[in-house]
């Protein structure tokens, strides 16, 4: 729900209270307090989709400089037995050729730390978007279910019967506590 639509209900509750008609006012400050708790949760719920996608996307960056890594292990594991394969062969530069090959087997220990290091980090990241996903999947239940509660308050007052209220209020009632676990976790 935008501000606006949460504004034009506020405004439609403060025009009913001047009524004064008690049942018209419960309903319109009932739907007030809803259109509120329903803006509250969609900006919730879209601060939740952004940082799903910003993790999601750092997971991945990770994961292609975690590949980059391993390649780059790769490419040394291959130069360093090139330089043992030459050095075992003798010749005048052979013991040139085993300092090499001693020289590309430490730097492919640095790569491998590296690299496992930042699938550590992808993994990391994934885990938070895991996360973020999960509490914007909550409230967007909880959402729904105070617009509905909003829409049905509308029935409410438009029909003069009380379950209808009584229903929003349930239904809003759900709605604020669904919202509230994807952050209490319950």
């Amino acid at each position: 729900m935008s501000a606006f639509e949460a504004h034009q209900h506020a405004e439609h509750a403060k025009h009913a209270a001047h009524q004064e008609d008690s049942f018209t006012s419960r309903v319109s400050i009932t739907i007030a307090l809803l259109a509120v708790a329903a803006a509250i949760t969609s900006s919730l719920e879209t601060y939740e989709s952004a940082g799903a996608i910003i993790a999601a996307n750092e997971a991945v960056l990770a994961q292609d400089k975690a590949t980059d890594a391993w390649n780059l292990f790769e490419a040394k594991s291959l130069k360093k037995n090139l330089y043992v394969i030459a050095g075992d062969a003798g010749g005048p530069k052979a013991a040139t050729y085993a300092a090499k090959a001693k020289s590309e087997g430490a730097d492919q220990d640095k790569s491998q730390e590296e690299a496992k290091s930042l699938e550590a980090e992808s993994r990391k990241a994934l885990s938070v978007s895991q996360a973020h996903e999960a509490r914007h999947h909550r409230l967007t239940l909880g959402a729904t279910l105070l617009e509905i509660g909003i829409a049905t308050s509308t029935i409410a007052i438009i029909t003069r019967k009380r379950w209808p209220w009584i229903a929003s209020s349930v239904l809003g009632l759900a709605g604020a506590v669904v919202a509230l676990s994807a952050y209490l976790g319950f």
